[in-house]
């Protein structure tokens, strides 16, 4: 049974399309009312008794939900038409995105993986005792708390919480994990008339806690801490901030669950072969310090991670990929925004990425500005920092004219910037843009005076990893281009090209690459090249020791990348005892011409042919030798009962 959509108006100041909508949508729209959310409110409550329903109000959803609640019936779900559509300048030609809007709310919710988190309210508190004690104090009824003094402030006489006094040396962990390291340690000796004192210090101290709260006032123990759960930190002379820290720090107990926002596939992993440090991305674009080296990998901890995404939007082999949500659910919400908008008779729709914070621009634009215009599509995400290249060039593959990503506050912007120079690199300049504004209004007026480029080439369904939804959508908007199209060093599809006059066909750049772009030939001295999947991490640069090697980023559309082509080749010598071909032909004579006269292992001619065979028989060579250097010592002769006879007298 197709659901039921609940419209209004909002008191006659937006205009909906019921037939717009329900021709595109799998949904019945019911009238459209004037004052759903008050004197109509009765209207609601019967459609919500007959089945399932959507409300095109966001407004009033708590409003909605409890009246749901006080009937007995299913919370209904919720999109909203007014804000991101209706209230426009161009509000009177929305139906086309009304219509998009609905169909993409119709799509089901996915799953996030998730773990649980328990803590149980020990708290570590750092700072001057001046600010730290009276915190203590005051949070010692609700937490298990620990001061560390920070400075030279006597010991406090209450026993209701611990204190100590020492220096700060690392802070590790999340929420429900801390560990502390202290050096200089001195923890109160308690008894006696007159003030407590102080034990003598100790380095090296450890323990653990659930949460941390930091009012040194100094650097964070933590990179990006407003990004680490369970570490709070205020400006100790900001009496009010200190108290909002305090506020939350009580909130803090119990059992949380912990999104897993990233999936690591090590097998994919092309950091490091055998020591050689090859791509990095991940490790110096992450703001929380969750990633680190792991031999020839890197690891992710699941408890710093703080689901900024840009790991995975940056990542060359998608060894990481993102899972809130994954790059397969956002495209088919991007998909159905553009086949629903121009079936129902728009064209050249724009797609406007943005978070929490872009929805709520767009919230007070549409009520107290123009609005957003009536060809741009808002999709919200959790966070925009991980919607990388592939995601963009899938969207303009989908059908958008374009793509615009709402920068907000709190936005990792490193990764953007490369992913927005990448995707325009191979779709178009213009096509991608960064949008940057605080203020409702300008982001308003920058979007109305964007131009616009006609959508040139047909949607497509780009499926697969990031990777390969690249490729086919870089095909797909490069229809009529041949050459390969160049990109920006960095970038993560490339050619490899080697120079045949340096490279001695050793094949070391062969044993190392992580993904299987560099091929020999078991058959003949050759190195072919794969260039779909070269990943340009640069290993094979860093390992050929001739130097012949250098990379070109560039995406390659033809097929011609899907196979491999031949970089570099030789004769193959052929061993002058049995004519099996073996190694290289210039390489067995090059070495034969560096050691002539030279070497006194082979000062004769015999022992020079040696090089010139091929391994069975240089080992037989070997074997048959005056030399041989498999031959032990000359067996004796076997001893017979002549042979003690003979030294007898008595015969």
């Amino acid at each position: 049974m197709a659901k039921s959509l609940i419209l209004c108006d909002c008191m006659g100041t937006q205009t909906v399309d019921p037939e717009a909508i329900a021709g595109v949508c799998d949904v019945a729209c019911s009238r459209v009312h004037t004052a759903l959310c008050t004197t109509q409110i009765m209207s609601a409550a019967k459609l919500m008794e007959e089945g399932d329903t959507i409300i095109a109000c966001q407004q009033e959803r708590v409003r909605f939900e409890e009246f749901a609640e006080e009937i007995g019936v299913e919370s209904p779900g919720f999109v909203d038409l007014r804000d991101r559509a209706g209230w426009s300048e161009q509000g009177a030609d929305a139906a086309p995105k009304m219509a998009a809007l609905v169909a993409e709310a119709l799509l089901p919710a996915t799953a996030v993986r998730s773990l649980d988190v328990v803590s149980e309210g020990i708290c570590f508190i750092m700072g001057p005792g001046d600010v730290a004690l009276p915190l203590a104090e005051q949070l010692a009824d609700a937490l298990t708390v620990t001061v560390l003094i920070t400075d030279e402030a006597e010991p406090p006489v209450s026993r209701s919480f611990d204190a100590v006094r020492g220096r700060l040396r690392r802070v590790s962990g999340a929420l429900g994990g801390f560990e502390i390291l202290i050096d200089a340690l001195q923890q109160i000796a308690p008894g006696g008339r007159g003030a407590f004192g102080w034990s003598a210090p100790q380095d090296g101290a450890r323990s653990t806690c659930d949460l941390v709260i930091d009012v040194t006032g100094d650097a964070s123990m933590a990179p990006a801490p407003e990004k680490r759960e369970g570490y709070l930190r205020a400006d100790p002379r900001d009496q009010l901030a200190v108290q909002s820290v305090a506020f939350e720090a009580v909130q803090l107990i119990g059992t949380f669950e912990k999104p897993l926002y990233v999936r690591l596939d090590e097998t994919l992993c092309a950091h490091s072969r055998a020591g050689q440090v090859g791509c990095s991305n991940c490790l110096d674009i992450c703001p929380t310090g969750a990633i680190t080296p792991d031999g020839d990998q890197v690891a992710i901890d699941p408890m710093i991670c703080a689901g900024c995404g840009a790991c995975a939007a940056l990542c060359p082999s998608t060894a990481i990929t993102y899972e809130d949500p994954p790059v397969g659910h956002v495209l088919s919400r991007v998909r159905t925004l553009a086949e629903s908008f121009q079936a129902a008779g728009g064209t050249a729709p724009r797609l406007l990425m943005h978070d929490a914070h872009g929805a709520e621009m767009i919230r007070l634009a549409a009520r107290f500005g123009r609005g957003l215009p009536a060809d741009v599509i808002p999709l919200e995400l959790v966070v925009v920092s991980g919607f990388g290249h592939a995601e963009m060039l899938g969207a303009l593959a989908h059908g958008f004219a374009k793509v615009d990503v709402l920068i907000g506050a709190a936005t990792e912007r490193d990764a953007l910037l490369r992913e927005q120079a990448l995707a325009e690199a191979m779709a178009g300049p213009g096509r991608v843009t960064l949008l940057d504004e605080a203020d409702p209004d300008l982001m308003s007026d920058a979007l109305y005076m964007a131009e616009t480029k006609p959508v040139t080439s047909s949607p497509v369904l780009p499926l697969g990893n990031r990777r390969q939804i690249a490729r086919l959508s870089a095909q797909a908007l490069n229809p009529d281009i041949d050459a390969p199209l160049p990109l920006p060093d960095g970038a993560p599809y490339g050619a490899v090209l080697v120079d045949t006059d340096a490279c001695t066909l050793c094949l070391s750049c062969v044993s190392l690459c992580p993904s299987g772009a560099l091929i020999d030939n078991p058959d003949m001295p050759q190195l072919r090249f794969q260039e779909d999947a070269c990943l340009q991490c640069g290993i094979c640069r860093t390992i050929c020791p001739e130097n012949a090697i250098t990379l070109t980023p560039q995406m390659d559309t033809s097929e011609a990348a899907l196979s491999q082509r031949v970089l570099n080749e030789e004769e193959p010598f052929a061993c002058i005892e049995c004519g099996a071909l073996y190694g290289v032909k210039s390489t067995v004579e090059r070495i034969m011409e560096k050691l002539a006269d030279s070497h006194p292992m082979f000062a004769s001619s015999e022992q020079a042919r040696i090089i010139q065979m091929c391994d069975d028989c240089r080992v037989n060579a070997q074997f048959q030798s005056k030399d041989n250097p498999f031959a032990g010592a000359e067996k004796p002769r076997v001893r017979t009962t002549d042979d003690y006879l003979s030294k007898r007298r008595d015969h």
